[in-house]
């Protein structure tokens, strides 16, 4: 039946996506919540591995790796091998979780690993303590996950086979009060991800061997 000139015409386009968008903005995407870091949770931005993934081949020690001085008499180290990874400030945090993830790839247990950094709280350190400072300590007791904790804190912080600093600020001062405690915290390893030469200095003859 023909359309009278009084009557207007409705087109399909009117309904559908454009109409809908006329009615605002879609809500942003929510941002996952950070977590802690485990072997069977990657590195956020990277593609999951598959299952046939290849075993990774052996690595070759990093160029700044420094051995510890002393072995007793079964072989093994009476201190921590200490390994300096070069980063700028704004870079350090970045290092550590590379660092990180190799160890995981590699077979450290997540809850071998403690992670502590100079600046800034590592993403899930200040989730985490936005809920309490006694759900947050809780996670270190289970000894079941990486734990991550601000160098101020270092003293409450347990032993663990590996630590992980990031030197992603804070002044010489407290860099030089949280190396000694983070050594004596690594049973194993210390990775010290900022300025090599600033760390070497700090640790003095212990670094230089």
């Amino acid at each position: 039946m023909p359309l009278t000139p009084e009557e207007p015409q409705i087109h399909e386009s009117a309904q559908g996506p454009r109409a809908s968008a006329a009615t605002g903005r879609p809500a942003p995407t929510p941002r996952p919540v950070p977590g802690p870091r485990s072997a069977a949770s990657p590195r956020p931005g990277r593609p999951v591995p598959g299952p046939a993934k290849p075993a990774a081949p052996a690595r070759q020690p990093h160029p700044e790796a420094v051995p510890s001085a002393a072995e007793n008499r079964s072989g093994e180290p009476s201190e921590p091998q200490l390994q300096l990874i070069p980063a700028p400030v704004d870079g350090a945090l970045d290092a550590a979780e590379e660092a990180l993830d190799l160890l995981l790839e590699t077979g450290r247990a997540p809850g071998e690993v403690l992670v502590l950094t100079t600046g800034d709280l590592h993403p899930w350190a200040a989730h985490e303590l936005s809920f309490g400072e006694a759900s947050y300590w809780a996670h270190q007791d289970t000894d079941d996950d990486v734990f991550f904790a601000h160098a101020t804190a270092v003293e409450r912080a347990k032993a663990r086979p590996v630590v992980i600093v990031a030197l992603n600020g804070g002044d010489d001062q407290a860099v030089a009060r949280v190396l000694p405690l983070a050594r004596a915290r690594a049973s194993a390893l210390l990775v010290v991800c900022g300025d090599s030469q600033l760390v070497t200095t700090l640790l003095g003859a212990s670094a230089a061997v």
